[in-house]
């Protein structure tokens, strides 16, 4: 009997042994693993954004004519007769698809940097809207997160309103990366597409336009707040052609997310990134950001900061066909007031010093 009830005391030992040991490890390892991957596939859905913005034309391109090269040749045929037959679709109003504009991918790319949409005022849905989005930056993150996307909530903060990012008209003659970006609601900056947002779709369309486009990108960098704005008019000539209301929008750390090698004006460098910017519409940017696995390392992710966008208040804008000069520039010069006012408001919530200024240039 004792060796009986001195082995169950062994026993009995053993167990508060074992459950003192289980107490003493790391409490939750789940939620540290849980973290790790969801930090992985921030990066993962940040990187597929900037792979395919640059990659997905020329590949889909490439990838159509070899396969009129296999016995593939009847699925490209058929594609490129569709393509002809949609080629006008981009320039009325593109083939948006909620689905794709609430795909979770996109709350991954919002929380990497993180990315904050801020509503400064209503905007009615019974009129129509361009939003003049700055700086450029290199990708616009803020700007395709925000209005390409619904990962910030844009329609719940404006509802009624439908917003459509406007991007490099030839984005939208490559295969495959055209049907992505119409999917998002993006549609191209040209006079036909806009007029067409903004005079045959109804009201309650919102054109973003990245007003300072490839000559800003050039001159981006952390800690630098400039935007090309000074001979940017034909933004305003077509609000007061079409009666819509202009609409300031700024994005605080839109320049952090990527170092880049600055050239000075009239070297080689500068004059060869220009000549290439007028041919191919882009600017060809020498960046980096931090590599996939180390952000000690150079690589093509963008650096974790914060991008805070800031919709202004809209200026009421009259409808007239064909605006003189100086009603255009009266116009033009109220927009830079307000853009001004509006970063001046908000530079010190986000990070700035009461001394920084917005150069405009």
């Amino acid at each position: 009997m004792k060796s009986v009830s001195g082995h169950s005391g062994f026993h009995t030992c053993t167990g508060c042994s074992i459950l003192s040991a289980l107490q003493d490890l790391p409490s939750a390892p789940w939620p540290v693993l849980r973290s790790k991957m969801e930090k992985h596939l921030q990066v993962i859905s940040v990187l597929q954004w900037v792979i395919s913005f640059l990659a997905m034309g020329a590949a889909g391109t490439v990838l159509l004519i070899y396969m009129f090269c296999t016995d593939l040749w009847v699925i490209a045929a058929m594609y490129t007769a569709w393509l002809i037959f949609d080629w006008n679709t981009p320039k009325q109003g593109g083939r948006r698809s909620s689905w794709v504009r609430n795909w979770t991918m996109w709350t991954y790319f919002r929380d990497y940097f993180p990315i904050r949409l801020i509503k400064t005022h209503n905007l009615l849905p019974s009129r129509n809207y361009i939003f003049g989005y700055h700086p450029h930056g290199i990708f616009s993150f803020g700007a395709f997160c925000n209005f390409g996307t619904e990962a910030t909530g844009f329609s719940k903060k404006f509802p009624g309103i439908k917003p459509s990012l406007a991007t490099l008209a030839g984005n939208f003659r490559m295969p495959v990366f055209r049907d992505y970006l119409m999917s998002g609601g993006i549609c191209p900056v040209n006079r036909n597409s806009i007029d067409y947002l903004l005079s045959q779709n109804g009201t309650g369309n919102a054109v973003v336009i990245v007003v300072g486009g490839a000559a800003e990108s050039l001159n981006c960098a952390p800690g630098k707040n400039s935007v090309t704005l000074n001979n940017r008019k034909g933004f305003v000539r077509l609000a007061l052609q079409q009666g819509s209301d202009l609409v300031p929008v700024y994005s605080f750390g839109e320049n952090d997310v990527y170092k880049q090698v600055i050239f000075e004006e009239r070297t080689w460098w500068r004059l060869a990134q220009k000549r290439l910017q007028k041919i191919i519409g882009f600017a060809p940017c020498l960046f980096h950001g931090c590599g996939f696995f180390s952000s000690d390392s150079w690589g093509m992710v963008p650096y974790n900061k914060p991008i805070t966008t800031i919709v202004g208040e809209p200026i009421t804008v009259p409808k007239i066909e064909q605006p003189p000069r100086d009603m255009v520039d009266l116009y033009h010069a109220m927009y830079i007031n307000s853009l001004t006012s509006l970063f001046d408001k908000y530079k010190t919530r986000f990070g700035l010093k009461e001394s920084d200024i917005l150069h405009i240039h």
